[in-house]
């Protein structure tokens, strides 16, 4: 008995998130996750038009219903561009996998595979400052148990510079508190790295471990939310955004910025720059691939920028003078002095 269209697809999602990604490709959870979401964002778009979502079926992903779906995420869920992408890029690694294991669907993944990313522009990065941070942790009432959570939480996203998965998902055997104090980070690409705490971050986790009882050879998450359940990304979200609501009263510049976890990250980035720490030792810090990913501090240190502005001499000092010149070789000579 043949198997019926929408079971054939089923197979695929299993054999793609199963086996494909995790087993053969060795993707890490978070991109599993990534994928995971996009095409159930993408079958629930096809149900809410053809109904059940049990019995979508290869024909009803069209790329025309592609093309639909990531339109949609741009006019009614408002995903920028960037997002757009993810999503696409989902889509085209589960394509290029229905390729290789049922070739009588080749036209179809072509078509699919055909639809192009879109260009996204650059946008400014927000980042913390020093001072901002401080004045969150000022704020936070340490007296209460998620109040010391949530400083220990914050301080050490501002320490590490670590992305809130990084931060989250942080189990008590990752913390070492003996000289030097540090933290074992795992991250993307499954790319794990040591991250040296700060001496005012160190007491912090060892209140938060000692005030749950944890052994330095434990297993469990560090931060747990409200019901003792292992914090997520979207709780440190929120914990960030309270906290930066009760701050923005006392340190009005955090008013017209909209900052979120990753923006902590920026701003350790900046202030190791700041620091004089040079930027091969920043990527490193900060797990990125590329030292070239970390050049994209020095554009954003406005700081910096001033200090080279005022050791830069200036192009025109005192009278101006004719734009004329008298022979070739005083033309060349004062292009060299530019």
């Amino acid at each position: 008995m043949n198997a019926s269209p929408s079971t054939t697809l089923v197979c695929a999602l299993r054999g793609f998130l199963i086996e494909y990604v995790p087993r053969q490709r060795g993707m890490s959870p978070h991109t599993l996750h990534s994928y995971r979401d996009s095409l159930k964002l993408l079958l629930q778009f096809v149900a809410a038009k053809d109904g059940d979502l049990s019995q979508i079926t290869f024909e009803q992903l069209s790329a025309e219903r592609i093309a639909a779906f990531l339109s949609h995420l741009e006019t009614k869920r408002r995903n920028q561009a960037s997002t757009r992408n993810v999503r696409l890029s989902a889509i085209h690694s589960f394509f290029r996998y229905l390729g290789s294991q049922a070739p009588e669907h080749l036209d179809h993944v072509q078509r699919v595979l055909s639809i192009p990313f879109k260009r996204t522009g650059t946008r400014e990065i927000q980042h913390a400052e020093y001072a901002e941070i401080q004045a969150i942790l000022r704020g936070i009432d340490r007296n209460r148990p998620a109040g010391r959570r949530d400083v220990a939480l914050i301080g050490l996203m501002f320490n590490t510079g670590g992305r809130v998965s990084e931060i989250v998902g942080l189990q008590a055997h990752d913390v070492r508190l003996s000289s030097p104090p540090s933290v074992l980070l795992r991250g993307k690409g499954r790319k794990d790295r040591v991250c040296p705490i700060w001496p005012q971050t160190a007491p912090l986790m060892h209140a938060v471990l000692k005030e749950r009882n944890l052994a330095p050879t434990d297993t469990a998450a560090v931060f747990v939310n409200n019901r003792g359940q292992p914090l997520t990304r979207f709780g440190a979200r929120l914990i960030l955004r309270k906290h930066l609501a009760r701050a923005s009263q006392q340190e009005p510049s955090l008013k017209a910025k909209r900052l979120h976890p990753h923006s902590l990250r920026h701003g350790t980035a900046v202030h190791l720059l700041r620091a004089g720490v040079d930027p091969s030792s920043i990527a490193h810090w900060l797990g990125h691939a590329s030292v070239n990913t970390t050049n994209k501090y020095l554009a954003l240190d406005l700081e910096a920028k001033r200090e080279a502005l005022a050791k830069a001499k200036p192009l025109i000092v005192g009278r101006r003078r004719s734009t004329r010149w008298r022979n070739n070789q005083e033309l060349l000579q004062w292009l060299e002095s530019l």
